[in-house]
């Protein structure tokens, strides 16, 4: 599994920087990436992704920009928004499943077999022609999810993916990745929610605030939350 290196990483936008000076080297097969609301985690997994380019600095993947080299890139990265509606494209399950494989120069009549095959190979065969508007939310996820697996990329980016599920459907979704044998890097806001993980990446203000095992870097993070929670107790009771 290629380590995924960042030297001196950096993404602005007009009047924001984003992430600032991240140097790191991911090379667990089960990592997490925590840190507040506006901390970067979404924005470094655009990054890895090769969704947006890098403002300064590098970013690695094996040998690979996944920038620059957008073929190579899709066999090696797979990304799971936390909405699956910014991700869906077509109108048909089948269509919506058959794309990425498109991309990656199969036939579209090949394609389609393909997402057939694996719809069916879950008892799901009959939705096929089924219209994606019809799905529910974790319906939708799980599509998205099947999409990028058929794919086969080495490592599976994850951004909140229980967010707005359903305690069963939640469940049904963790059985499923803790299955997988690709890499996960997963966002998440719960420290609880990666325990297992094998790394752990806080980041904060877009800065790399900890990495390591979890059980040094989540008990830090959350003795740092509840001491920000405290002082903004403390601010709402002053007269």
């Amino acid at each position: 599994m290629e380590p995924i290196c960042l030297s001196d990483l950096s993404y602005a936008v007009p009047g924001k920087t984003l992430l600032q000076g991240l140097t790191v080297t991911l090379s667990g097969r089960r990592v997490g990436l925590i840190g507040r609301n506006g901390s970067g985690k979404t924005t470094l997994l655009r990054l890895i992704a090769g969704l947006v380019a890098p403002s300064s600095g590098r970013l690695r993947i094996g040998a690979t920009d996944p920038f620059t080299d957008r073929k190579a890139a899709l066999a090696k990265i797979g990304i799971l928004f936390q909405n699956p509606d910014h991700q869906i494209l077509f109108p048909t399950v089948e269509e919506e499943l058959a794309f990425g494989l498109t991309q990656m120069g199969h036939p579209q009549h090949a394609a389609l077999a393909r997402a057939r095959d694996a719809l069916a190979a879950h008892g799901r065969a009959d939705w096929a022609k089924a219209a994606v508007w019809t799905l529910s939310h974790g319906q939708k996820q799980w599509l998205c999810l099947q999409a990028i697996l058929l794919m086969q990329p080495e490592t599976l980016l994850l951004d909140e993916p229980f967010a707005a599920l359903d305690l069963p459907t939640e469940i049904r979704l963790r059985r499923h990745l803790d299955a997988l044998p690709q890499r996960l890097i997963t966002i998440a806001h719960r420290p609880d929610d990666l325990i297992g993980c094998d790394e752990v990446l806080w980041l904060d203000q877009g800065r790399v605030q900890g990495f390591g095992p979890p059980d040094q870097v989540l008990p830090a993070f959350s003795a740092e939350m509840a001491r920000l929670g405290a002082e903004d107790m403390g601010a709402a009771d002053e007269p």
